[in-house]
């Protein structure tokens, strides 16, 4: 069987994109194949789009880490999921209203290639400040620390480190390293957890870090209302929100989206080799 894939990536954060809507493919290992940068596509992750129509939304966003699983909310993700509905003509406008594991999600095409998603308000309540970290969900589990001289960091190993002691031992946590720039900007570093490794550039993680920010005053806001520039090593993301008593609410994060090709490989010979090889 031949399958048709897309590639994106959003502030280099890179996904396959599969259009699952008339034959779900649930295969583990093949999608860690297809992510394998040596003997597959390459990518951090795997993006199915499928048919969601008893809930009433444009598309299902599921979501695979590079290691084959089914994995939380990606911000990136979502972001080139929009772009792809786009293309495939799922949507004839410029918004579109899609669900994803954590729920659901409005997306905005700003411009050819600069996409906004609607991330779920965070609760206050749930945002954990400890003294050397802040630890919050924002459509996935982020421990964030704030650094110096962030570009000497070795993110992969003290981010593994992290991941992989408790209390995230069992399920894991993505870890982003920020340091606080000049006129209210940040520069965020991630490692991820299913990837296992820094990418260039995480979705929720960059939002984790703004809301961590202001939540300990790292960063100001005026009238309650933040739109703040992120530095990736990917790119440039922007993320917006209110900031109310007990909530960070509209939360947005914008940034570009590439297409980077298209392209169909034999699934078939994939799933034999993995056989073989088991």
């Amino acid at each position: 069987m031949e399958l048709n894939f897309d590639k994106y990536q959003g502030t280099g954060n890179d996904f396959i994109l599969i259009d699952s809507r008339q034959k779900k493919i649930e295969n583990p290992f093949l999608f860690k194949r297809l992510c394998d940068r040596h003997f597959g596509v390459g990518a951090d992750g795997i993006i199915l789009i499928q048919n969601d129509d008893k809930y009433e939304s444009d598309f299902y966003m599921k979501y695979c880490n590079s290691d084959g699983k089914e994995s939380t909310m990606c911000g990136n993700g979502g972001r080139c999921a929009v772009s792809f509905a786009k293309k495939l003509g799922i949507i004839k406008n410029n918004k579109i209203y899609f669900r994803a594991i954590d729920g659901y999600h409005d997306g905005f095409i700003r411009d050819k290639d600069l996409i906004s998603i609607n991330l779920l308000d965070v609760d206050k309540n749930k945002i954990y400040v400890y003294p050397k970290y802040v630890f919050l969900n924002t459509g996935s589990p982020h421990h964030v620390l704030f650094v110096e001289k962030i570009k000497e960091k070795n993110v992969y190993q003290e981010g593994k480190k992290i991941r992989f002691k408790n209390p995230y031992l069992e399920k894991g946590v993505n870890v982003n390293f920020v340091e606080i720039l000049e006129h209210n900007m940040l520069q965020v570093r991630t490692y991820e957890r299913g990837v296992e490794n820094e990418t260039l550039s995480c979705g929720t993680g960059v939002v984790a870090s703004v809301i961590a920010a202001c939540e300990t005053n790292k960063i100001k806001i005026k009238n309650n209302i933040g739109v703040i520039l992120v530095h990736t090593f990917g790119g440039k993301l922007w993320v917006s929100f209110i900031k109310t008593k007990n909530e960070y609410k509209n939360v947005s994060l914008t940034g570009n989206v590439k297409f980077i090709f298209k392209g169909s490989i034999m699934m078939d010979d994939i799933i034999d080799d993995i056989n073989k090889n088991k």
